[in-house]
């Protein structure tokens, strides 16, 4: 009983952390991105990927899990996906990463929102439809509510699934993507992503 209270509470962890990734728009939380300084008791410092270095404050409702590696082969009709991807000079768009959610995650977060991976960069939270072997990866087509769009995937692009980690995990050099509030010159975290077994959080 005890195993399947973990697996359950694991799932919906995974769930709020699924709809937190699509759904921060402006003056909501923000999502930070870089290397682990150290975690001191409750106090988590990360060196950003901009330069500057930010505290980062862990309440028992701060979600932590890991990614866990996927071939993009493991994307297949009826998966629901996240894929950050930004428009080529043909317009198509193209993949900078995919998120496969876990099954307890679907339908979290669905449709399309601008994103901060690059100049014109987007998150596409839908349900893949078809896949089609293109010359250059496989192209996903995705529905969600209110529209569909085409999106490229490269051999190249990171395709992860969530996973469950813990705070112990949470150590120096480490790679993160945070999602947190700003808290007068600090930050309070709602949901963290771990680098896990060598696989950093591509999103």
């Amino acid at each position: 009983m005890a195993i399947r209270f973990k697996l359950a509470a694991s799932l919906v962890a995974l769930t709020l952390t699924s709809a937190a990734f699509a759904q921060t728009p402006a003056g909501k939380p923000e999502r930070i991105r870089g290397d682990i300084v150290s975690l001191t008791g409750s106090t988590l410092t990360v060196h950003r990927r901009s330069g500057d270095t930010v505290t980062i404050q862990l309440s028992d409702k701060s979600v932590v899990n890991g990614v866990k590696a996927m071939q993009l082969a493991d994307i297949k009709p009826g998966s629901y996906v996240g894929a950050a991807a930004m428009p080529g000079p043909d317009g198509k768009l193209t993949a900078k990463e995919v998120l496969v959610f876990p099954e307890a995650a679907r339908g979290m977060g669905e449709g399309r929102y601008a994103w901060d991976l690059g100049v014109n960069t987007s998150m596409t939270n839908a349900n893949v439809d078809t896949v089609v072997e293109g010359t250059n990866g496989r192209d996903l087509k995705l529905s969600y509510k209110g529209g569909s769009n085409t999106i490229s995937v490269p051999p190249t692009a990171p395709v992860v699934t969530l996973i469950p980690a813990t705070r112990d995990e949470l150590t120096a050099g480490k790679k993160v993507f945070v999602v947190a509030t700003s808290n007068g010159g600090s930050y309070a975290a709602q949901f963290v992503v771990v680098e896990k077994d060598g696989v950093v959080p591509p999103m």
